[in-house]
């Protein structure tokens, strides 16, 4: 069957912002207006269509990615609205690397806040063109150009105004189209459309100087309307807009709007933006991948139906009725009953129905073509991050890097029924969310369930209890430290037992040093002359990592070590695979002794809005908390303080603000990175452990 529509008029945007910056909103408008919903869905009545889960529509804020898909002007807009929240990051970073384009929504009176940092940087790192949309122009203390210029400072941004409003705060009523060089006035009932006038008098100077300010910002990027400019003749409307595109496509130029999503004013014009200014999937270069086991062989699939189809798994929803993996097709044409190979896992699965998805509603669909994202029902063995293609052309596409866990809690079952069916909840959780973590404590005889934050953790336990009928008991929240080195070190590990028959023996010799923070660990094989069979590098390799799983001071996982294997010897009779994964895993724990391992703590970068008046009781608040302020702000009365505090400061955090300021203050807090916990508290961590085992 033929596509219903072409591949350059297809849109795959993200809407991604702060925490209540009004994503949802803004989508919910977007589905109103393209007549994909006859009736607003609202986020503070519990009625937003793409806030579908209870938790959602409880607390008011996006905790899952949703997808959804409208038509505007003979287009398809495949829309993903994302969490604003620093413990849901993970949503915003697999969207992000299978969508084309973003609209950024700022708020109005705050500019840009900590999270639009985050996932403007995120957006960054896949090359995604965006545009800006600034919200809420009718709150109170709105500054349109404050915005800007915040954009401008805090992303290193070129943000590029194509619209002036009209009015503002509770007079905000319009746009002026510094293209067109029209005034749409928005009106204040819904059934009736915008309507382009003429600009008025008084702000006609004021739109001329904005699209002459346009107009020498597109020319010094874009050398074919440089040479129009230069020699003076009329830019014309459409040539502008081809301007704008081509510098957006490159992240040149981000165009800047402007409306307010909750009184319904600016949503078309956004529409066409988004259609004007984000790219089609056959914008995009083509997805670059490698060959299965062979990561030096790159290969590329250009995005037509033409190609070997290849696809990314990007999101798994695992409910108690299955499983559903949502994927971006990159190339090629996936059919409902094709047979596809995964060759992340090396595994094959049989696709069963397709659908897209309209937040948790369905419709199913018969094939699903180059550049389009869709949900495939009942896939057993695919993950987050895996490659689905056809086994005649294999390729790896590059999988999504996931933020490790800052915070655990543990978990006890009430009952042997909770327990049977918290195994079961807890695996298909972890498949659904790879930020979150669980394992089983053989000390405690607990479950230690970690995630990114409180409130993580606190959306997971009520899924459990809501969709799995789990009923447990919960501890308080733990941080997740960390242990590294120091110091570089030299160890062996001897793993000789000779019983009556055949003994084990196993001999390796390591040298251990620190990396740069974040770098993970490496394992770098120098033998030479055949000291130890390939076959048993591996096995050491392994018992390594498994020993790096605890540490030596605390029981804590060690991070950010290089491990070279540099001798050993063997056994023709008596060495094995156990042999040596043992040895590796003693030679690991010696080193770790002479290398001065250090134990690490999660610090969280936060950002406090107060009230003048209460500056004095935050800044010595934060003191007490271990933390250190980077950097004051003044906006009118309020102030904005960011500091970096050690995690295990911020339990309760909201309470102490609260009381502190009449309630009258708000805070954000997002990971910021790990540091060596101070040798004064070393003690109160490592004092949980009696005898090598965590209390």
């Amino acid at each position: 069957m033929p596509r219903s529509i072409i591949t350059e008029k297809v849109r795959n945007i993200g809407i991604i912002a702060h925490i209540d910056a009004g994503k949802t909103t803004v989508t919910e408008r977007f589905l109103y207006f393209t007549g994909r919903t006859y009736k607003i869905g609202e986020v503070h009545q519990g009625t937003a269509v793409m806030d579908w889960m209870e938790q959602e529509r409880q607390r008011g804020i996006t905790i899952t990615a949703a997808a959804t898909t409208c038509e505007w002007a003979d287009h398809v807009i495949n829309i993903v609205d994302t969490p604003g929240h620093v413990d849901f990051t993970v949503e915003v970073e697999r969207s992000l690397r299978v969508l084309d384009g973003g609209v950024v929504v700022f708020d109005a009176v705050a500019g840009v806040q900590p999270q639009s940092e985050t996932v403007w940087h995120q957006a960054d790192r896949y090359h995604i063109p965006r545009i800006c949309f600034v919200n809420k122009m009718d709150r109170v203390g709105a500054d349109f150009w404050h915005t800007i210029e915040t954009i401008r400072e805090r992303l290193s941004a070129r943000p590029l105004a194509i619209q002036l409003p009209i009015g503002i705060e509770d007079s905000y009523k319009g746009v002026i189209d510094l293209i067109e060089m029209v005034a749409w006035i928005f009106p204040e009932d819904i059934t009736e459309k915008a309507q382009s006038q003429r600009i008025p008098h008084d702000l006609l100077e004021q739109a001329e100087k904005g699209r002459e300010q346009l107009l020498e910002e597109l020319a010094e990027v874009d050398d074919q309307l440089l040479i129009s400019y230069v020699e003076g003749h009329e830019v014309s409307a459409s040539e502008m807009k081809k301007a704008i595109r081509r510098a957006t496509l490159v992240g040149l130029l981000t165009p800047v709007i402007c409306g307010t999503a909750l009184k319904n004013k600016g949503i078309e014009p956004l529409l066409d933006a988004v259609i004007d200014y984000l790219p089609s999937p056959e914008d995009m270069p083509p997805v670059v991948g490698h060959v299965p086991g062979q990561e030096a062989e790159l290969i590329e699939r250009a995005p037509t139906d033409d190609e070997p189809f290849s696809a990314l798994a990007f999101k798994i929803v695992a409910d108690p009725y299955g499983r559903i993996a949502y994927v971006r097709v990159y190339s090629g044409v996936m059919r409902q009953g094709d047979m596809v190979y995964n060759s992340t896992r090396n595994t094959r699965e049989r696709i069963g129905r397709l659908l897209h998805m309209h937040a948790n509603r369905r419709e199913e669909v018969a094939e699903v073509f180059a550049g389009d994202i869709a949900a495939v029902v009942g896939p057993k063995n695919t993950f987050t991050g895996d490659t689905l293609c056809t086994e005649k052309s294999p390729i790896v596409l590059e999988p999504i890097k996931f933020p490790e866990p800052v915070i655990a809690v543990a978990i006890e079952p009430k009952t042997k029924d909770d327990q049977d069916r918290m195994g079961e909840a807890l695996g298909r959780l972890s498949d659904e969310d790879p930020t979150f973590r669980h394992h089983y404590d053989k000390e405690t005889g607990q479950t230690i369930m970690s995630g990114m934050g409180e409130l993580h953790l606190e959306i997971i336990i009520d899924r459990m209890l809501r969709e799995y009928r789990v009923e447990a008991n919960v501890g308080r929240p733990q941080v997740a430290y960390k242990e590294t080195i120091t110091a570089p070190a030299r160890a062996e590990g001897r793993f000789v037992r000779q019983t009556g028959g055949r003994g084990q023996f196993g001999v390796v010799e390591i040298d251990v040093e620190p990396l740069p923070q974040g770098s993970g660990f490496h394992f770098e094989d120098k033998t030479v002359g055949g000291v130890v069979p390939r076959e048993y590098v591996l096995a050491i390799e392994r018992g390594i990592r498994e020993a790096l799983e605890t540490g030596i001071l605390a029981g804590y996982p060690v991070i950010d070590v290089q491990v070279r294997l540099v001798d050993g010897s063997y056994h023709p009779v008596d060495s094995s695979e156990f042999a040596f994964e043992m040895a590796g895993s003693l030679a690991i724990q010696e080193a770790l002794r002479k290398a001065k391992t250090i134990l690490l703590e999660p610090i969280m970068n936060v950002e406090v809005t107060t009230p003048d008046q209460f500056f004095g009781d935050v800044l010595a608040d934060i003191t007490s908390k271990r933390g250190q302020v980077v950097g004051v702000d003044q906006r009118g009365h309020l102030r904005m303080v960011h500091a970096h505090i050690p995690l295990a400061e911020t339990f309760g955090y909201t309470t102490d603000l609260r009381s502190l300021t009449q309630g009258r203050a708000t805070y954000t807090m997002e990971f910021y990175q790990y540091q060596e916990l101070p040798q004064s508290l070393r003690e109160n961590v490592t004092g949980r452990m009696v005898g090598g085992r965590r209390r």
